[in-house]
């Protein structure tokens, strides 16, 4: 007898009900896992439709990205306009994702490339709720699910034509890809017919090439998945995981060997990533003004009010923040320099020993404040500001409260919400014992590490993180997860008793 039929055999009331009751428990019992999923992915779907629909943006970089996309498919070549010459200053994979979207299309459709984004982003939450569901069951995957689809400081990138929707998925598909060559190299049975070595040695290494040929530092994702797949292959079959890690690290070299040829053919320098300038080798790097600005610039407000204008726009001496000055006597003087440059509105050779004079001085007065204490609150601003940066309705300066107390309201929403969803995957990572959680958690601290010495707080910097901060909050919102599945959650090469899929 099955189960629904013994719950009412055991209630004659509901005899003559039979029909209807029978109907409720499927669908309570049965079917709601299913009618979740569902719901889950509408709601991604629809949350996505939204930001595209009202608060599709436009970044600058988007106009590099997709005048070189143009022009590889106009002119087969990798270059900028204004005038045409060729360029480094970008990796090549988001301009082919644009040109291959453009050709579909038209020529700089970016309306097409947020709908496409807004695909992509769907996947990736379907990869993070699959990698949950590999080791802590159906219930704890659509809670991953759930926290995937419904995160706003993902799903409002899908509107604006950057680098981040994409790069998320690849971490995500590295992510769930490692973790089954693990179990394959381990002898653990992953899915009926999908269980070979050399197909999940195959993803994984293109989600590395993709990260990597999205972003420069999506190097960090390979230099954490490599020795992973080592490291917890190392007691079950300690050869092949050595193997298959060498593999993919060779395979994910050899992209950029020719990427590396081509920008020393045109360049004649050695450069296999994006320079960290963001600046061809032919340009003038602008050192002192830089500089200058990460000697007191800790939040993503002074980047668009002041590091951006310089040299192009005019600067505005009263939105520098106190801390910009140690005294009277540098208040004038960084004045006059400022005066100088607003005058020209460029910053020519002697002005920029100008700003790097200042500079240094400011870093003798306070070595601790430019190597520590900057960083840090830089690093915090990344993580913990309300991620409303491309929500163009909503103030950057959030906390002048009496300018636009509505804004500010949503702003320390966004803020709180963001605080909440680090504060449950914090308590992931520490209370439960996640999957691969080394691997994992060394992604995440190595980014952090990574952030620490980039001069500019841009929030969007920390998004690639999100995959593993994702899996810490769905498991911890799952206590008993680890009961279900057995081995306290641990990959198949650690946990004990029987495998993976027995359980």
């Amino acid at each position: 007898m099955s189960k629904h039929g013994s719950v009412i055999e055991a209630m004659p009331e509901l005899a003559e009900t039979r029909p209807a009751v029978a109907s409720l428990l499927v669908f309570s019992l049965g079917a709601l896992p299913d009618w979740s999923f569902t719901l889950a992915v509408l709601a991604g779907a629809a949350l996505r439709l939204f930001f595209i629909l009202l608060y599709s943006d436009f970044d600058g970089d988007s106009e590099v990205y997709g005048t070189i996309a143009k022009n590889l498919l106009l002119h087969h070549a990798y270059a900028l306009d204004g005038p045409f010459r060729p360029t480094l200053i970008r990796m090549p994979g988001y301009p082919a994702f644009m040109a291959v979207v453009f050709s579909f299309c038209s020529i700089k459709n970016y309306v097409a490339v947020r709908y496409a984004q807004a695909i992509v982003d769907m996947a990736t939450c379907l990869l993070i709720a699959q990698f949950v569901r590999d080791y802590a069951g159906r219930r704890a995957s659509l809670v991953a699910l759930w926290i995937a689809c419904l995160c706003p400081f993902t799903a409002d990138y899908v509107a604006t034509p950057l680098t981040e929707t994409p790069e998320i998925f690849c971490v995500a598909l590295a992510m769930l890809a490692a973790g089954r060559l693990v179990r394959t190299i381990n002898g653990e049975n992953v899915l009926a017919g999908l269980d070979r070595h050399s197909l999940w040695l195959c993803v994984t290494a293109a989600a590395l090439i993709g990260a990597i040929a999205f972003r420069p530092d999506g190097a960090l994702l390979a230099a954490t998945i490599i020795p992973g797949i080592w490291w917890y292959t190392r007691k079950r079959a300690p050869r092949a995981g050595l193997r298959a890690a060498a593999l993919i690290a060779l395979l994910t070299v050899l992209p950029i060997i020719p990427w590396t040829i081509r920008n020393y053919r045109v360049f004649h320098v050695i450069q296999p990533l994006a320079p960290r300038s963001a600046m061809d080798p032919t340009e003038i790097p602008l050192d002192g003004f830089n500089l200058w600005t990460t000697t007191w610039e800790a939040d993503f407000v002074s980047l668009g009010e002041i590091w951006w204008r310089g040299d192009d726009l005019p600067i505005d001496i009263q939105l520098l923040p106190a801390r910009a000055f140690d005294s009277r006597e540098e208040y004038r003087q960084t004045a006059a320099l400022i005066a100088d440059y607003n005058n020209l509105c460029t910053i020519p050779a002697e002005m920029d020993v100008r700003f790097a004079n200042l500079a240094r001085q400011r870093i003798e007065r306070h070595p601790s404040r430019q190597y520590v204490v900057l960083p840090m609150v830089r690093l915090a601003d990344m993580w913990l500001r309300p991620r409303t940066e491309y929500l163009e309705d909503l103030p950057m300066r959030w906390w002048e409260w009496r300018l636009h107390p509505e804004g500010s309201v949503i702003a320390i929403a966004y803020a709180l919400l963001n605080a909440l969803f680090l504060a449950v995957a914090a308590f992931g990572f520490v209370k439960r014992r996640l999957p691969f959680q080394a691997m994992l958690l060394a992604y995440v601290l190595l980014r952090c590490a990574v952030l620490w010495g980039m001069p500019n707080a841009e929030p969007r910097y920390t998004l690639e993180a999100f995959p593993m901060l994702m899996v810490a909050a769905a498991l911890a919102l799952c206590p008993n997860w680890q009961q279900a599945s057995g081995g306290a959650g641990l990959p198949a090469a650690e946990a004990p008793g029987r495998t993976l899929r027995q359980r």
